[in-house]
């Protein structure tokens, strides 16, 4: 139920076409929370149909124009109410953790190189953010909705950090196990 929410809420940031929304997502809210073009659309034609969105009017008439959206009391209302709710945190599930525990039976063959591949994967995207975090929030943008949106992308600096730490670890201990430590 959260691509709906996260829709509301980058309408709610700012009115915008399916198209601006599927670059915004590519952006921002897809660190986070991914979704496709065609889901984007699913969904603002769903959130129309539940009247939480409705289309602007068109500024002029003309043929292909992009329909841009906006957020009606009631999607407000909806994204409030699921932002106010209590929700379980999601169990860990993570595709390299059950590989390493299946190593320990079936052998490490090429494993080692994934981490590797991962580890720059990671470092990549932490750069990534903290370049992210040094262009848009400079201690004089200390509004509440900065502070916000900075501590979502502080979250995903902190996961960055502690899988490039976790990584680099993992490939000592590999190390270690080669040098029969």
């Amino acid at each position: 139920m959260s691509l709906p929410h996260a829709i509301l809420t980058a309408l709610l940031e700012k009115p915008s076409s399916g198209l601006e929304l599927t670059r915004r997502f590519d952006k921002s809210i897809g660190y986070f929370w991914s979704a496709t073009h065609q889901q984007i659309y699913r969904e603002l034609g769903k959130l129309e149909a539940e009247g939480y969105i409705r289309a602007l009017p068109p500024e002029l008439h003309a043929r292909g124009q992009k329909k841009s959206y906006e957020v009606l009391p009631a999607g407000r209302a909806e994204l409030a109410r699921w932002t106010a709710a209590a929700q379980e945190p999601k169990p860990m599930r993570d595709t390299m953790l059950l590989r390493l525990r299946a190593a320990a039976v079936v052998g490490t063959e090429g494993i080692q190189a994934d981490l590797r591949r991962h580890l720059d994967l990671h470092r990549g995207q932490l750069a990534e953010y903290e370049q992210i975090q040094a262009r848009d929030f400079p201690p004089e943008r200390s509004t509440p909705e900065d502070r916000l949106r900075h501590l979502v992308l502080r979250a995903g600096i902190d996961l960055e950090t502690f899988w490039t730490q976790w990584l680099t670890h993992a490939l000592a201990e590999f190390e270690s196990m080669e040098k029969g430590d």
